[in-house]
């Protein structure tokens, strides 16, 4: 089962590879991970994308509650929430393919960020299964390089993370 979970954390060195260390102990693979600070510089968020059985993933969540430098572990799991992520693509184009790339990136809502004689770089953002879309359309035209963020997500409604559960 897919689970994606959001830890506060103090922004204070070794503090990713503390977070790391409980998925592989406990032999999960990080799908995702994206880390940024939040509006309080001394607090960082990272969203995490995993795989696997629901019990193992509930001893990682205590687990990460027991570390000192984590505020705060949100398991969107059976949550509503907004889920974006954002795409750079290279394409290969020729004459003969600009126009279609143009079409696609436009269908998307994307952004041509460069352009060069043989390829465009695209941007795009949205839900990852905008994305996963979008590539497998640009894919027949030659995808020279791609990066994704990950996803971020956003519990639905008012409440912040500050809010009382």
């Amino acid at each position: 089962m897919k689970h994606t979970i959001t830890v506060l954390v103090e922004n204070e060195f070794g503090v990713l590879p503390r977070v790391a260390g409980l998925f592989s102990g406990r032999g999960f693979n990080i799908e995702s991970l994206s880390v940024a600070p939040t509006l309080d510089t001394t607090i960082s968020r990272m969203t995490i994308v995993t795989s696997g059985d629901d019990q193992v993933l509930e001893q990682i969540t205590k687990q990460l509650n027991k570390l000192v430098d984590v505020i705060k572990v949100i398991d969107f799991t059976d949550q509503a929430f907004v889920e974006r992520e954002m795409a750079m693509i290279k394409v290969s184009t020729e004459a003969t393919t600009r126009a279609e790339v143009l079409r696609i990136v436009d269908i998307f809502r994307g952004k041509v960020v460069d352009v060069t004689p043989r390829s465009f770089s695209v941007e795009v953002t949205g839900a990852p299964d905008k994305i996963d879309a979008m590539i497998e359309l640009l894919r027949p035209l030659g995808i020279k390089e791609l990066v994704r963020s990950g996803p971020i997500v956003l519990g639905r409604g008012s409440k912040g993370w500050r809010s009382a559960d």
